[in-house]
């Protein structure tokens, strides 16, 4: 799966994700897709 197209990430999904406070160090949270922010087809850093 890529992340970086909207067609690849699904409502519902188990993801992981680098949350803005943990950028340095590059930790990584577990999560759930609950909505997509974005209309656009892709995005260069992750839909």
């Amino acid at each position: 799966m890529n992340g970086k197209n909207r067609a690849d990430v699904e409502i519902g999904a188990m993801i992981k994700i680098v949350l803005k406070a943990d950028q340095r160090s590059g930790k990584l949270t577990d999560g759930v897709v609950a909505k997509l922010l974005t209309n656009s087809s892709s995005h260069p850093h992750g839909i």
